[in-house]
Order: structure tokens, then sequence, then C-alpha cells
């Protein structure tokens, strides 16, 4: 009996191929088979230069970053410089901005150094004056009071009093400063006793010029009308009267002018001047008592 004769078997494609094409569950229908006839297992393959070539790490895929935020620099010398054409016109109208700021900025200080430097010259002038002439205020006070309309027996009544008054302004301690008293001054005297004060007259201070280390007394003539004193005011004069000394208010608004030299002389300023006066008597030629007298110069404090 003639033996049966099997094919054999195709020889095993490489193992990265069967890796990758067939799967190993199609294999085993042969092996059970040919196991079960009991034929000699196939060879080995032979091997080969199939094998796959290892990639290269330059062409190897970079790994993808994890998720997150990133920060990208790019060099100075990689920025555009020139704007896109549809921004252009918004470009041009940015960029004129700083020019006109800075334009402005220049401008605002240039006028404050110009103003500062105004200030230092005028500061430095008038300390110069200062310093060269001395100014000091001059000081008042009354020589002599006459008083009519002002007697005890009628101090209840409506009152219509006159009061004459020498007057001597006195500019001796300015050297070289001279005094223009100009017209529009006012003079008035009060009865001021108890803190209540009742005006009695007011005159006109006469306008002049007064040199420097000069003593002016003038005469100044002051009048009232309509006054009435309280019951209580016209008890104090009656009392201070007897006695020898009622207390008497003479105050002075003046506008003056100083001259330094024959050149330089300052604006038109506003003195007031306030002397407490005390007299003997309310009727006739009185005896005055001068008490001190305050003169007052704010645009001109930093001189007097």
């Amino acid at each position: 009996m003639a033996d049966r004769v099997h094919p054999a078997p195709p020889p095993p494609p490489p193992p990265a191929l069967i890796s990758s094409s067939s799967p190993p569950h199609q294999q085993q229908p042969h092996d059970q088979h040919a196991g079960a006839a009991g034929a000699v297992p196939p060879p080995p393959a032979p091997t080969t230069d199939t094998t796959p070539l290892q990639q290269h790490p330059s062409f190897a895929r970079p790994a993808a970053p994890p998720p997150g935020t990133y920060i990208v620099q790019v060099p100075k010398d990689q920025v555009l410089r020139v704007p896109p054409p549809d921004r252009a016109r918004r470009y041009k109208k940015l960029s004129s901005r700083p020019a006109r700021r800075r334009a402005l900025r220049r401008a605002c200080c240039c006028a404050i150094a110009i103003v500062l430097l105004l200030v230092a010259l005028a500061a430095a002038f008038v300390g110069a004056v200062y310093l060269i002439y001395r100014p000091r205020a001059p000081s008042f006070s009354v020589a002599s009071l006459s008083i009519h309309g002002l007697n005890t027996t009628s101090l209840s009544s409506s009152l219509s009093p006159r009061l004459d008054a020498v007057v001597r302004a006195d500019n001796a301690r300015n050297k070289k400063v001279g005094i223009e008293y100009r017209g529009g001054g006012e003079v008035a005297v009060s009865y001021d006793s108890g803190g209540s004060g009742a005006r009695l007259a007011a005159g006109a201070w006469p306008a002049f010029r007064q040199p420097p280390r000069n003593v002016t007394a003038f005469a100044v003539s002051m009048t009232g009308n309509g006054v009435r004193l309280t019951e209580d005011q016209a008890k104090r004069i009656a009392t201070e009267q007897a006695a020898g000394a009622v207390p008497l208010q003479v105050e002075a608004t003046l506008h003056v002018r100083l001259r330094f030299g024959g050149v330089l002389r300052t604006w038109t300023v506003d003195v007031r001047a306030r002397c407490d006066v005390a007299v003997d008597r309310l009727d006739g030629d009185a005896v005055a008592v001068n008490r001190g007298c305050k003169v007052k110069v704010r645009p001109l404090w930093w001189w007097w």
C-alpha cells in the first residue's frame, strides 16, 4: 500500500510580519493538523534581512507638551516695526500723540520756570531795597484835644459834639524813606469803656508829604451828629470825668505810599492806626494822656 504524501507547509513569515499582518490564532489549525498526522515538524525558517530598521532619533516626533499656559518670547529684532496697511492711519495718529504731549509738557515747564525766575528776581529786588533803606513804621500821638458839646448835663439826650485834635506824626526812625499821605483818610474818636463803645465824631485826614527824619503836627477837626449814649454809658462817663480820666479811642484809616529816594515808591496801601487816649474833661480844652498807639499795615508787614 502506497504511502500518502502530504504537501509541505509554506515557510512561516518573519516574526515582524506575523505580528503585524496575521494574528496568532490563524496558525493553530496547521499545527493541530500536523500533530494529528504524525508528520515531522517543519524546520525553522531561515534568517532573512527583512528585520525593520530602527528609526533615527532626528526623525522622531517631539513629545506633545502638557496642556497649560505658555509664554512665547520673540526676539526684539524679529518684531515688526512697520504696521500693516489697515492700521497705518491709526498708528500715525497714536504715534503723533507723544510728540504733542512732549511739546505741551515742555511749554508748561518753561512757563513755570519763567514764573519762578520772576518771583526770585522780585524777591531779590525787594530784599535788596529792604537792606538798603530799612523802612520803619511811623508813630502817632495826640498832642492836644479840644471837646465841645459833651457836657455832663446833656449826656442822655441827642448830642452833636465837635472835637479839634492836634495829631503828631513821627517819621524820625526812617533815615532814607519818606511817607506820602494821600487824600481819603479818616479819623474818628470813640468812647470805649467796659467793652462798650460809642462813636462820638469823625473827620478827614489831611494829605501831605513827610520827608525822612521828620516830625509833623497837624490839626484835625471832627464833628458828630445825633450821637446818643445809653444810660449806663452816661453814668460811666460821669464817674470817669469826676476821676479825671475819661478813656477815648482815636482811630485813623490812612492811604499812604513809601518813597525810597527820589525815584522808587510803593503802591498805595491802607494803614490803620489806633491810639488810646485819656482826657481829664469832656468840655473845653482837655489834657490828653496817650496810653499807646498801634499801627497795622498788612501788605507791608514784612517791611514794618
